[in-house]
């Protein structure tokens, strides 16, 4: 069916292409025990076909008891309850009724995905010998019969396209500039030119940007293009993320901006997936996007040698399953390219000689190089049309014997092609009069056209389903049949030889910790906009969250643009990086100010004003500029004064936390909203320079607590009677430099010997090296040690911004030496060191802290590493923490996929040390037979491995001198000052436990590591009054608390936002204008004393969506997909019906990612 079809049928959906009137919908929270479920048969049975040829005659009898049959196999029909439910796919099959769900409904009987195939057993399998395979090197001379098309004729669709990386060696705006527009412009003219041209695009960044310059024309051409399937929307985010580094919240954030514009401008919504360049996959994404009702994914750059292994058995289309999926919910089709790269000499078959001589772009006379190979295109014509075009259909029967079915894809572009209409012309033309020869002759049992994903796909499916490709004992799916299954990801990426791209797990760290930054106060943003407007009574108080809507949205795609796979990667020339940072930076400053206002109007401070007039709160952490780091705004507090700090609580729990901010003196006191006395604690804020660690300024401790999604003030006074001033930690320091000068008000003693030092709090005693300043054992209360020999090693390495390429092992940098400072207080205990290193100044110095506060975060070890890797002296070398664990790992680690699910790190000896490093971009732990577990979470994406028994490194910043050959052309220079922050969490099991050495199935964390992510990734937002106030006049500040009551432990709030904020007046009578987005976390149960006596609630039992919020009414509550567009569940892969719900239960299994369309309406 063409696309045409497909976007007038299924697609297209209500006023604004989105939001549509249906009747609410929620997840069902009966017992899903009830509701067993049979698995259908691919194909009917030879007594249903009987049945159905003969309907017309059977009797009334035989009549009702294929009526009950039909219950039987497909259940009892539902009523249609959305418009879309009626629109189905053009090749969407019936839904399967699977054989007894089992409801993930506690997380002590998590199923697994069953599964032909996991990227873990392809790993123990391959040899990665990386044998030349003649002119398909990373393969084997391809051959076949000829007879393989006799009862199937090979259907090839040519796809042409043009990847524009938004950002990499030009900024965005001047690729814009300089080809995006232009290759816009051209696809437009060409593709009107001839209805047999086919294209796909997938950037929306780029195509919102030409939408808004283009002139009326243009557009019709371009709408028209699409409505009638010469073009097809491929993907449709607002850039093609990388899938290492990004947060699952960006992800979806990306994916939503570029989905939504799509569907509001051309009422269309993508269904296929095209991934071409991101450097290795994460099944995250696959889920995402099932979740956003996409059925199909094409991908490209996995492991050569697992290429060749899936090719060899006809493997490189399945279906990605989930590894926690044991109910095939999450199943979506995968087409995986086989060859080294997605230019034209790659992808037309598996010989790049031949194939470039038809990337008619490089004929001379064009601005691209000539075929490396030696030969060259030429123009068809009819004197050569022949022997051309069979030389062309050789690659493509040779590429079609890697693929289970005769339908076959083959990609035609490359970077920025199709820029000029001579270059189009020259593609579409030549390759034009090959398929009409081709066609021409019946006897070559082929047939070529121009086509896009959707062509393909749906032919392919087609195909499967006359055709049966299952092998025997597959499992299959079924979503499609004839395909495998796999499970797992596809991590870490090498393209040849043993270049592994494992360093762009690590470059640019800083501006990877900024992208952490942006994402969390967007999401404090959007949460506080909702409470806005969802309070908000009259016209008047939408001013102010109506006014930041351009700036919101401007923030939206800023944190957008930076998941582009050149982006958060760290890939991009150094001026390309400055235009990332100073957009996030833009971005974080509007958004606090946003912040800020928003503060004062919960606080009633704020009433009508304009949101013009300047806040009366500024954020408590300032950037000076882009590429800063952030600095503590330094209270000074007049005597008789007090300064009030708001804290705005982003998380679904109360949280009671110790605090901090920096004071300009000592003798300070705090207070709480009620002006009550605080016990607090004050310590000399340090900094990293070995000449002199203080800064003449404090930090102040005490303990708040501060209600969930809310609001608490404090006070920080100077000269108020009747309260305990704030107490000054006790100072030890060693030094083998002249005695230390010890600031006021403290009290210092020099600590003589070799004695190791302590610090400690209810829960654990830490142990350090005081020659060298690094963590060495943590005692708990029962007497139980944990061995962690930390170390601070760097590697040379002669790779680049994408590889990580070590010459040798890591070796120890630290000596004995150096400065080492402990303080000690009733809240917070704390070791500074700055080491004596090999080098004249020291690349980094840190901080261990352990807090004395009976909850989350008396149970962790705060580690903070201040990182400067500047200078000649640090050319080529790689610096990393080690963490040397007594735990019997085997060399097992775990680390996480996107924030959002874990997955199991074997050391394999076949491979290099860079092929076992893997991205971390939250958590990573370690787990020993006896259930003993070591965990690190971490605020920002970086890279891990674990290349002995028991040992964890993590890779802290990188700076290299050269360029490592994939096209950047530079090294990696621009380091920043930063700070590296991670909990740290010793946890024993108090439950039997299977064996996680030989378990392949990846282990999740506990409900007490869930949170201490959890906190640490969305820290309280701390605002500090710009004018002090008279202690004398003590008016209480009003706190802020929105809900009812805090969520389960297990629940976290993704998003709470208003997606359209701009048109939140018109859609007021039109449909819900809020969503709300949850995400279910699976927790291992075996780890659950200490996080489980703090946590009263777990989501075992249904939450009420109607009762979540305090003084606000929900309703018109309906279920969508991820990126707000579906509305039908089976267009989203549940596999449980969908339907109304009373008194507005919601049930979500553990793992899944649900969103709701709300309205709110405020009661008070």
């Amino acid at each position: 069916m063409p696309l045409s079809s497909y976007l007038g049928k299924a697609r297209r959906t209500g006023v604004g292409g989105t939001w549509t009137s249906s009747g609410p919908i929620l997840p069902s929270s009966s017992s899903p025990s009830s509701k067993t479920k049979q698995r259908k048969a691919r194909r009917r049975t030879a007594l249903l076909n009987f049945l159905l040829s003969n309907i017309f005659t059977i009797a009334l009898s035989i009549s009702l008891l294929f009526l009950l049959l039909t219950i039987l196999l497909y259940g009892i029909p539902h009523p249609i309850s959305s418009r879309l439910n009626s629109r189905r796919h053009p090749y969407r099959k019936s839904k399967p009724k699977l054989a007894s769900r089992i409801r993930r409904g506690n997380n002590s009987a998590t199923g697994f995905a069953t599964v032909d195939i996991s990227t873990n057993d392809l790993y123990d399998k391959i040899e990665f010998l990386d044998i030349d395979g003649g002119p398909w090197k990373q393969g084997w001379r391809v051959s076949y019969k000829g007879n393989e098309w006799d009862d199937e004729k090979l259907k090839v669709f040519v796809v042409p396209h043009s990847h524009n990386d938004p950002g990499w060696k030009l900024t965005v705006d001047e690729y814009y500039d300089r080809q995006s527009r232009h290759i816009l412009d051209t696809i437009v003219e060409t593709l009107s030119k001839d209805s047999k041209r086919k294209f796909i695009w997938e950037e929306m960044s780029y195509l919102e940007r030409w939408w808004r310059d283009a002139s009326n024309m243009k557009k019709e051409s371009f709408a028209n293009l699409v409505n009638n399937g010469q073009l097809e929307i491929v993907g449709g985010g607002w850039v093609m993320n990388d899938e290492a580094n990004s947060h699952y919240y960006a992800i979806i954030e990306q994916m939503t901006e570029g989905n939504m514009w799509l569907n509001d401008t051309l009422g269309i919504i993508p269904r296929n997936s095209w991934a071409i360049d991101p450097f290795g996959y994460s099944p995250t994404m696959a889920y995402l996007l099932r979740r956003m009702g996409f059925e199909n994914m094409l991908i490209q750059r996995t492991h050569y040698e697992l290429k060749k292994e899936l090719a060899l058995h006809k493997n490189l289309e399945y279906i990605w399953r989930q590894s926690w999926d044991s109910e095939e919910s999450t199943d979506i089709f995968v087409h995986m390219m086989p060859f080294y790269s997605y230019d034209i000499p790659h992808t037309c078959g598996p010989e790049p000689a031949v194939c470039c001589q038809f990337d008619f772009a490089r004929m001379r006379g064009f601005i691209y190089e000539l075929c490396p190979w030696g030969e060259h295109p030429v123009e068809t014509n009819q004197e050569n049309v022949e022997e051309r075009a069979m030389k062309l259909l050789d690659q493509y029967k040779k590429k079609s014997t890697l693929y289970r079915t005769n339908t076959l894809l083959i990609p035609l572009g490359d970077d920025f092609r199709y820029i000029s209409m001579d270059e189009a012309e020259a593609q579409f033309r030549n390759y034009q009069m090959l398929f009409d020869y081709i066609n021409s002759n019946p006897s070559l049992n082929a047939e070529v056209n121009f086509g896009t994903l959707e062509d393909y796909f749906r032919t392919l499916r087609e195909e499967a389903d006359r055709v049966n490709y299952s092998i025997p004992g597959e499992l299959g799916s079924s979503f499609v049949g004839g395909f495998p299954s796999l499970a797992g990801d596809f991590f870490t990426y090498s393209d040849r030889q043993q270049d592994y791209w494992s360093g762009y797990y690590v470059s640019r760290p800083f501006f990877k910790a900024v992208d952490r930054v942006l994402e969390h106060t967007l999401r404090a943003s959007e949460i506080l906009m909702s409470f806005l407007l969802g309070y908000c009574q009259r016209p008047q108080c939408e001013k102010l969250p109506i006014g930041y809507s351009y700036k919101l949205a401007a923030a939206r795609r800023n944190l957008a643009l930076f998941q582009h796979h050149d982006g958060v990667t760290g890939t991009a020339k150094d001026h390309v990086v400055r235009d990332y940072g100073s957009r996030m930076h833009t971005s974080l400053q509007d958004l606090q100010i946003f912040i800020s206002k928003a503060i004062e109007v919960f606080l009633g401070i704020r009433h009508d004003k304009s949101d013009q007039s300047p806040s009366q709160f500024e954020p408590e952490q300032v950037r000076s500029k882009y590429d800063a780091q952030p600095m503590h705004r330094v209270i000074a507090t007049p005597e008789g004064l007090a300064h009030p700090v708001v804290f705005f609580n982003p998380l679904e729990q109360t949280r009671d936390e110790i605090v901090m901010v920096v004071v300009d003196r000592a003798d300070i006191t705090v207070l709480d909203s009620n002006w009550t006395c605080i016990q607090s604690q004050v310590s000399p804020e340090l900094h990293h320079d070995k000449r002199n660690v203080f800064t003449g300024k404090h930090r102040v401790y005490w303990k708040a607590s501060v209600p969930a999604m809310g609001l608490q003030t404090y006070y920080i006074a100077n000269g108020f009677v009747g309260c305990e001033k704030a107490k000054p930690s006790a100072l030890k320091y060693f030094s083998q430099s002249d005695k230390l000068s010890c600031p006021v008000p403290y009290t210092c003693k020099k600590l003589e010997g070799n004695d190791p030092v302590e610090i400690r709090n209810n829960h654990q005693v830490l142990t350090f090296d005081i020659r060298h300043g690094l963590l060495l054992k943590v005692t708990r209360p029962d007497g139980s040690v944990n061995m962690m020999d930390e170390e601070i090693c760097m590697y040379t390495s002669s790779g680049g911004a994408y590889l990580f390429k070590p010459l040798g092992d890591a070796e120890p940098i630290t000596k004995e030496g150096g400065l080492l400072l402990i303080s000690e207080g009733p809240l917070m205990e704390e070791v500074f060191s700055y080491p004596m290193t090999m080098f004249d100044s020291s690349p980094a110095s840190h901080s261990t802290r352990t807090y004395k506060i009976d909850s989350i975060q008396g149970l962790l070890i705060e580690k903070e590493y201040h990182v400067e890797l500047f200078g000649s002296a640090f050319n080529d070398k790689e610096l990393i923490v080690r963490y040397k664990t007594d735990i019997d790992n085997r060399r097992i680690f775990y680390s996480d996929l996107n924030g959002f699910q874990m997955a199991r790190r074997q050391y394999y000896d076949k491979i290099p040390l860079q092929g076992n490093y893997y991205p971390m971009p939250a958590l990573a732990f370690l787990q020993g037979s006896d259930g003993q577990r070591f965990s690190v979470h971490s605020r920002q994406s970086l890279g891990a491995a674990s290349i002995r028994d028991g040992w964890l490194e993590i890779m802290l910043d990188r700076r290299l001198l050269h360029d490592d050959g994939r096209g950047l052309g530079q090294g990696v220079l621009d380091n920043h000052a930063m700070t590296v922050t991670f909990h740290l969490l010793f946890e024993s099991n108090v439950s039997s436990t299977s064996d996680s050495m030989s378990n392949y199935h990846p282990l999740s964390p506990s409900l007490l590591s869930h949170l201490i992510g959890a906190n640490l990734n969305y820290p309280l937002h701390a605002y500090i009054s710009k004018k002090p106030q008279e202690t004398s006049i003590r008016s209480l500040s009003k706190a802020f608390s929105p809900l009812s009551s805090p969520l389960p432990c297990d629940l976290h709030i993704v998003t709470f936002k208003v997606p359209r904020p701009l048109k939140y007046t018109q859609e007021a009578f039109q449909s819900p204008r809020f969503v709300l987005m949850l995400q279910r976390r699976h927790w291992d149960s075996s780890y659950c004393r200490k996080a489980r006596s703090s946590c009263a609630v777990m989501s075992n039992e249904p939450v009420n969506i109607l009762r979540m919020f305090k003084g606000l009414a929900v309703h018109n509550v309906r279920i969508t997909s991820l990126n707000l567009l579906h509305e039908d569940p089976d267009i989203l892969g549940y596999d449980e019906q969908v339907s109304e719900v009373q008194e507005g239960h919601l049930m979500i299994s553990p793992m899944e990612i649900q969103a709701y369309k709300l309205e709110v309406r405020s009661q008070l």
